[in-house]
């Protein structure tokens, strides 16, 4: 998603600690995608909200499966998203099998492992990013927990959200464009997560994801859907001791961060994979006509 330009402070009062990417197999299967970028750069590719696909015949032959209309099904997309390494858990299988992915699409092909367009310059994200994101989170995204998705587009991933941290727990989607925001409260009303936004425990506000939302603060997981340049400040503010963010940083080259918050505030970042996803932008930029 596309979101209003975040910056942060340069001196933060947390203390960072750079750490390598883990092993964990998410990590594994990206990087087996990405390979390593070359810094030198012709002209920038357009920006998508899928990783860079440099060194991947296993994931080319997998993407061909996908077109085939016996997998047009969002079953089949998590199977195969499990079969390649995506999905790794039985909860983010199970919660990507509720939602099902083709109510939160408006056009093209839903089950395809790519980004689609869903208005105003946004796109929702292709399924493997939702798979890692959700894996990432998944130990955050507990029962009672509370979780912000900032740039929450077609409302997708704020829905699975809310239904891993279930009705005791609260999931808030912001998003900075109005129409936007009111398709994604049309798409949850026809998904399996309604009753969960009827009884207010799911929510979606119309806000700046640069100061993510105060209100319902401070939240077990954070997720970040656009790019930013650094790690907005407020975010690392609202989240809570022992808590998750995963957020794109960078502007062309750009690295998915993992950023933990310590028991006694201190912040730990990590690199899971290198992504191309679409800035973090202002409202009015994001309007403008590519």
């Amino acid at each position: 998603m596309c979101l209003a330009a975040a910056s942060a402070s340069a001196s933060s009062p947390a203390r960072c600690c750079l750490s390598p990417s883990s092993a964990a197999l998410p990590s594994r299967f990206l990087r087996g995608l990405l390979g390593s970028p070359t810094r030198p750069s012709p002209s920038p590719p357009p920006p998508t909200t899928t990783p860079l696909l440099r060194r991947c015949t296993p994931f080319h032959r997998m993407a061909q499966y996908w077109t085939q209309a016996s997998l047009d099904k969002n079953k089949a997309l998590v199977d195969h998203l499990k079969q390649y390494g995506a999905v790794r858990t039985d909860e983010v299988a199970e919660v990507m099998e509720t939602i099902d992915r083709a109510l939160f699409v408006p056009e093209g092909s839903p089950y395809i492992d790519s980004p689609m367009p869903i208005g105003f310059n946004a796109t929702i994200s292709a399924p493997h990013m939702h798979a890692t994101c959700l894996e990432l989170l998944k130990d955050h995204l507990q029962p009672g927990m509370h979780a912000l998705d900032v740039g929450s587009g077609s409302g997708y991933l704020t829905a699975c959200f809310a239904m891993m941290v279930g009705p005791e727990g609260r999931a808030v989607g912001v998003e900075h464009i109005p129409e936007i925001v009111a398709s994604a409260i049309e798409n949850v009303q026809k998904s399996a997560a309604a009753p969960l936004m009827k009884d207010g425990s799911l929510s979606f506000r119309v806000a700046d994801g640069r100061l993510g939302f105060p209100d319902a603060a401070p939240y077990d997981a954070i997720h970040v859907g656009a790019a930013a340049p650094e790690i907005p400040q407020p975010l690392l503010d609202q989240l809570k001791p022992g808590g998750r963010m995963v957020i794109p940083v960078g502007t062309y080259y750009q690295d998915l961060q993992v950023v933990d918050k310590n028991a006694d505030g201190s912040i730990s970042i990590r690199n899971d994979a290198s992504v191309r996803y679409v800035p973090l932008t202002s409202r009015s930029a994001q309007c403008q006509d590519p």
